[in-house]
């Protein structure tokens, strides 16, 4: 069986941050564990070409505190500056290396992963983000139209898709509307009757092309039910009782925490949302939250910031454990 000082569940930002703060700390060996191909996978999977990576993520600004940080870039930049970080410290990144159990016994943890993979830590870090899991409305959604409703924001255009329904009032929601808006003629629909979660430079691109034509509101519009026409396109009722025909929906509500995930490892949970203490420590002594797990709208900087604290609470509350291992 192997042994590590920390495992890293998770190779997105938060991830790779925490093992880069792990490794300057002078903690090894540190193992992450991705269950992708690739780090980043939802920047490398739902941010189309020279997508804009912000560093002020819905109006928040937030100062970095540790060893990572960008500035404004594109997706392909910051991709970059995360291999450098991998590899300048050494990363030990494993993909395709799902995490599907982790138990403790005493003073060590023990998790499985991928095929035939076990490794036993004294401390674990989980940093699985929430777009992995998006969240889906409360409504059904129909066999039939199955193949033409998508979640997250998207980075191509249903082929022979011409009329093309967004749902939602976020960022995701904005970039997924001005970039489709080329290949498709766009409506956008909002359950409320003006964007408040919006970043500015995300408003003024989807106001340009709404003056432009190429995006219309739906403002203040709750969808009620899909259902598919004859023609095999897909019917969407709205709760006024108005009804409109699309090529195909995409929904860009957020994601989800994980929580099944987490309450079966033992974690207590509060609102829907985990319990952590300043370093963001659970119930559990020695395992770890950081990014999406403990800010509800954390932006990547603020996931940064976590991973620094994360390391700066186990060197203070564990280094004695550290050395002694499993």
């Amino acid at each position: 069986m192997e042994k590590a000082k920390i495992v890293v569940v998770g190779g997105g930002p938060a991830g790779i941050a925490t093992a880069v703060e792990a490794k300057a700390a002078g903690i090894e060996p540190v193992i992450v564990l991705e269950k992708e191909e690739r780090p980043c996978h939802t920047i490398q999977k739902y941010y189309h070409k020279g997508k804009r990576v912000d560093a002020v993520w819905q109006g928040q600004e937030v100062k970095p505190e540790g060893i990572c940080r960008f500035e404004t870039c594109t997706k392909e930049e910051f991709l970059e500056l995360m291999e450098k970080y991998i590899k300048d410290y050494k990363i030990d990144l494993r993909t395709n290396q799902e995490v599907y159990k982790i138990e403790k016994t005493n003073d060590c943890f023990r998790v499985w992963a991928g095929k035939d993979t076990v490794i036993e830590a004294p401390i674990v870090v989980i940093a699985i983000g929430i777009f992995g899991k998006p969240v889906k409305p409360r409504y059904r959604i129909p066999k039939e139209v199955k193949d033409k409703v998508f979640f997250g924001t998207q980075t191509q255009c249903m082929l022979g898709a011409q009329k093309i329904l967004v749902v939602g009032g976020g960022d995701s929601a904005a970039e997924t509307a001005c970039f489709l808006c080329d290949e498709a003629e766009i409506y956008l629909s909002y359950r409320r009757p003006q964007f408040f979660r919006i970043n500015e430079q995300n408003l003024k691109e989807l106001e340009k092309r709404v003056k432009a034509g190429k995006v219309k509101l739906l403002m203040n519009t709750d969808i009620e039910s899909l259902s598919a026409t004859p023609e095999n396109k897909v019917k969407v009722r709205f709760k006024d009782g108005q009804e409109m025909v699309f090529d195909a929906v995409y929904y860009c509500l957020g994601g989800a925490t994980p929580d099944n995930f987490l309450r079966a490892i033992g974690v207590e949970m509060e609102d829907n949302r985990p319990k952590v203490d300043e370093y963001f420590e659970t119930n559990i002594p020695g395992l770890f939250l950081v990014g999406d797990l403990v800010f509800e709208k954390g932006s990547i900087m603020a996931a940064f910031n976590s991973a620094h604290q994360v390391v700066k609470g186990i060197k203070e509350r564990y280094q004695e454990r550290l050395e002694r291992g499993c």
